[in-house]
C-alpha cells in the first residue's frame, strides 16, 4: 500500500541466525507478541492479516527481537477475539492461508527471527467439527465423549450440573435442546474438551506437529493450567472459590481444584516434550498458568513445556520494595525449575503499562475503563515516562523479555472506546459489568494520516482514536528520544551486555530506588520514589529519561557500565 512504511535493520545491526541448531536460545530471548488482527491489513478489509505481519517483519528485525508470537490466526467466528478455534491446522480465511502462514515464517526465518504460536489446547470453537458432531450424535454418544457434557440438576435437569463459572461471568455450563449441559470455563461459545479422552490428546500431538513440520520454532500454550479436570461422578462444587487466576487457588490445597493446575496436567506435557525435543533444536514452549509460582515452576520444568509467564510481575505496583521481592522469588523459582525467568509488562488481556503502571494502589480497573480513563485521569506524558522507566527495568533482567505489539511506541490504553464498538464478550457475559479487554486491542498506528494510520486502506476494526497520530511509527522512526529508539537502542544493547543469569541486588541505596549489578559488570538503577536521587557513579549506557545535574529524577531508568 502507498502510505505504508517500513523500517529496516541499519547495516550494523545484520541478521542474527537464530534459526542455528542452539538449542537455548530462548533462554534469554526477546519475543514480540503480534496480535494478528490488530498489527496491519494488507488486503483493506479492516482486519489484520498474515501478509500485513510479513510486510512489517522488517519493523521487528530493526527494533532487534529475536521471535514474534503469533495469537491464534485459526478459523474462528470469533468470539474471544480468536481463541475460539474451529480448526487448530489451518488459518481463518479472513486473515489468509496455509501459504501466507508459510510466506511469512519464511520471511521471519529470512531476517533471524524466530516464530512462536499460539496453541488453545483447552476448548475448542462450537463450530469445530467435533462439537458439531457431539450436538446431532445426542446424549451417551462417543462423540459427546470429548467434550464435557452432563446431565442437569433439578427436577427436569433445569439447573446446571454444578456451580463452576465462567471467567468471562456466569455459569460454566450451556444447556442444549435435549437438555444436557456441556462445559465452557471461558464463552459459551468455547466449549471445553475432556483431556482424559485419548482421540484429544492424540490430535494435539498431530497439531503440535502440523505446525513445528512448518517450520515453528515454539508454542505458547493458552491455559495451561485448565486441561486436566477432575470429572469423578459426582462432579464437586467449588464452593464459592473465584473463577480464575490464582485467586481460584488460595484456599485448596494444592493440585485438588476441580477444574484448575490439576497434578495430571504435567502428564500432557511431559507427552508434548517428547515431540518437542524430537526436532532439532527442540522446540520451545511457555505456559500461560494463573498459579501460584511455586506451582508456576513445574510447567517450566525441563522436562515440561521449559518457561511459564511471570504474571506476578506483570501485576506489581511501581513500588521498589515490592519489585525486588517478585524479582528475587522468580529468579529463584525459575532456577529451581532449571528455566530461565521470564518478564511482561502488558499483552492482550491487561491494560497497557503505560497506563497502568500510573493508577494508583487498588484502583479498581474495571470501573476505570468503565469511566472512559478519567477517573482517576493518567496524563499520557507521566505514564509514558514511567513505562520507560520499567521498560528498561524488565529489560536489565536475566531471562526473557516479552513484549506487547505497540509499547514500542509507548502506546497507552484506549480506555474511552463507545460501548457500541467492543467486541469482547465479557462486555456482554456479564451483563454490561465488565468492559473487557478491547482498549488494549486497537489497532497499530504506522502513520500519522490515512483512515486507519497506515494500519490498512480503511477503518480498522477498532477505532483509533485521534490521538495515535502522534505515536505513529513514522513519526518515532530516526527520532532521538522517542520511545521507539529506546526500545531499538535498548534491545541492542541488552544483546551486547547479557551473559549470565543472575543479579546482585545494590544494598545501599536510597528509599524506592531499586538497583542491581549484573554478573558481567553493568548495573541498572530505576527511581520508583517520588523525588530525585543523586546518580550512582558510573558511565551512563542509557536512561529512560534525561539525566541532568548528577541527579536521578523520578520515574526514570538507567543502566550503568
Amino acid at each position: 500500500m502507498s502510505d505504508r512504511t517500513t523500517a529496516h535493520p541499519t547495516p550494523s545491526d545484520p541478521p542474527r541466525d537464530l534459526s542455528s541448531r542452539d538449542p537455548d536460545w530462548w533462554r534469554q530471548s526477546v519475543v514480540y507478541q503480534v496480535y494478528p488482527r490488530s498489527f496491519a491489513d494488507a488486503d483493506g478489509d479492516g482486519l489484520g492479516d498474515l501478509r500485513g505481519i510479513a510486510e512489517r517483519l522488517s519493523h521487528l528485525a530493526a527494533l532487534g527481537v529475536d521471535a514474534l508470537w503469533l495469537s491464534p490466526f485459526y478459523p474462528s467466528e470469533l468470539a474471544d477475539g480468536g481463541y475460539d478455534v474451529a480448526d487448530h491446522r489451518d488459518v481463518d480465511p479472513r486473515l489468509g492461508t496455509l501459504d501466507d502462514f508459510d510466506a511469512m515464517a519464511a520471511e521471519a526465518h529470512r531476517l533471524g527471527l524466530k516464530v512462536i504460536v499460539d496453541i488453545v489446547p483447552n476448548h475448542t470453537s462450537r463450530q469445530h467439527p467435533w462439537f458439531q458432531e457431539a450436538l446431532r450424535a445426542g446424549p451417551g454418544s462417543p462423540a459427546r465423549e470429548r467434550y464435557v457434557f452432563r446431565d442437569g440438576c433439578g427436577t427436569h435437569g433445569e439447573l446446571p450440573p454444578t456451580d463452576w463459572q465462567s471467567v468471562f461471568g456466569g455459569s460454566a455450563w450451556r444447556r442444549v435442546p435435549d437438555g444436557q449441559w456441556y462445559l465452557h470455563l471461558f464463552a459459551p461459545e468455547q466449549p471445553d474438551l475432556n483431556w482424559d479422552h485419548e482421540e484429544v490428546r492424540a490430535d494435539f500431538r498431530a497439531t503440535l506437529r502440523f505446525w513445528s513440520d512448518r517450520g515453528v520454532d515454539g508454542f505458547r500454550v493458552d491455559v495451561a493450567h485448565a486441561l486436566v479436570k477432575d470429572l469423578d461422578e459426582p462432579l464437586r462444587d467449588v464452593g464459592g472459590l473465584a473463577p480464575t487466576g490464582e485467586d481460584a487457588l488460595l484456599h485448596v490445597a494444592p493440585g485438588s481444584h476441580p477444574y484448575y493446575d490439576r497434578d495430571g496436567v504435567h502428564e500432557v506435557y511431559r507427552d508434548w516434550r517428547k515431540i518437542f525435543d524430537a526436532y532439532s533444536p527442540p522446540r520451545t514452549a511457555v505456559a500461560e498458568a494463573w498459579v501460584p509460582g511455586g506451582r508456576r515452576s513445574l510447567y517450566a520444568r525441563p522436562d515440561e513445556l521449559g518457561q511459564a509467564f511471570n504474571f506476578e510481575y506483570l501485576t506489581t505496583g511501581w513500588d521498589a520494595e515490592e519489585l525486588r521481592r517478585i524479582i528475587t522469588e522468580s529468579l529463584h523459582t525459575a532456577r529451581a525449575a532449571g528455566a530461565s525467568a521470564t518478564w511482561v509488562l502488558s499483552n492482550h488481556d491487561v491494560v497497557r503499562h503505560t497506563s497502568r503502571l500510573m493508577l494508583p494502589p487498588g484502583t479498581d480497573e474495571n470501573a476505570w475503563l468503565l469511566a472512559g480513563g478519567r477517573a482517576p485521569a493518567v496524563g499520557a506524558e507521566e505514564g509514558l515516562r514511567r513505562a520507560r522507566a520499567a521498560t528498561l527495568l524488565m529489560l536489565a533482567l536475566p531471562g526473557s523479555a516479552y513484549l506487547y505489539q505497540g509499547e514500542e511506541l509507548g502506546l497507552p490504553e484506549v480506555a474511552d472506546l463507545p460501548t457500541e464498538v467492543l467486541q469482547d464478550p465479557i462486555w456482554e457475559q456479564t451483563g454490561h459489568v465488565r468492559k473487557g479487554r478491547d482498549g488494549c486491542r486497537v489497532p497499530l498506528p504506522w502513520t500519522a494520516s490515512g483512515p486507519s494510520y497506515g494500519f490498512g486502506s480503511g477503518a480498522a476494526w477498532l477505532p483509533q482514536p485521534e490521538g495515535f497520530a502522534a505515536y505513529a511509527v513514522e513519526v518515532q522512526d530516526g527520532v532521538e528520544g522517542s520511545t521507539l529508539e529506546l526500545y531499538r537502542r535498548a534491545l541492542r544493547l541488552r544483546r551486547k551486555l547479557l551473559a549470565g543469569e543472575t543479579l546482585t541486588w545494590a544494598e545501599d541505596g536510597p528509599a524506592g530506588v531499586l538497583g542491581f549489578a549484573r554478573g558481567d559488570g553493568w548495573r541498572c538503577v530505576t527511581n520508583c520514589s517520588g523525588a530525585a536521587v543523586p546518580l550512582p557513579p558510573g558511565e551512563v549506557l542509557l536512561s529512560s529519561a534525561p539525566v541532568t545535574d548528577g541527579l536521578l529524577e523520578p520515574d526514570t531508568t538507567v543502566w550503568l557500565a
